[in-house]
């Protein structure tokens, strides 16, 4: 009889003024706005029905605002991890969508269709999957065969360690939508020791 399937929940933090106003955030750190913080205690209850058992979080505000909420629910102490931040973009953070439209269309274009690279001083992807990946390696090895861990991140950078983990060709982040605020993915765990993708962009 197969064991029960260790479960990873990887999930988005509230939405903050500079989402709402399509300001690049990567790593610095506005707070949630009142929706933001709305939808964190909303998405509360419903994750802790998950009955996660780690909780680990970004130490970006955002995400430790929105982890606020939901170790209330749980009952459990949070662990706070920078590996756990959004992709760092470099001269490009603070600026406006419009903002970077007007400075540079053809790189604006390149950053809208998830081609990061190149963009002056940013990390790449590859790097954001390594360090995002190496914490989800190490809460999944803290579980026990049943269990779940609630992991609070950043859009880009969970879209981008979940192929990762799953071991699928980079490209493919562009072909999943941007995650809502709080929205998360659930990752379950096979019997054969590889992960797959159980719901994808879950809100409350």
């Amino acid at each position: 009889m197969a064991e029960p399937e260790r479960r990873l929940v990887l999930l988005r933090h509230g939405r903050t003024e500079w989402n709402a106003i399509r300001r690049i955030q990567g790593h610095l750190d506005p707070a949630l706005d009142e929706t933001g913080h709305a939808q964190a205690q909303a998405v509360a209850p419903a994750v802790a029905g998950l009955r996660p058992v780690l909780l680990v979080s970004s130490d970006l505000q955002r995400a430790r605002q929105t982890t606020e909420y939901l170790a209330q629910a749980t009952g459990l102490a949070p662990s706070y991890d920078e590996r756990l931040r959004e992709c760092y973009l470099g001269e490009r953070q603070g600026l406006t969508h419009e903002e970077y439209s007007a400075l540079d269309p053809e790189e604006y274009a390149r950053f809208r269709a998830g081609e990061w690279d190149d963009i002056p001083g940013a990390e790449t992807l590859a790097e954001v999957a390594a360090r995002v990946t190496s914490v989800l390696k190490e809460t999944a090895a803290a579980l026990e065969p049943g269990e779940t861990a609630l992991v609070v991140g950043h859009g880009a950078a969970i879209r981008t360690s979940m192929v990762h983990w799953l071991g699928w060709p980079g490209e493919l982040v562009r072909d999943f939508r941007g995650l809502a605020n709080c929205g998360w993915v659930e990752l379950v765990e096979r019997p054969s020791g590889r992960w797959a993708l159980a719901a994808y962009n879950r809100t409350a």
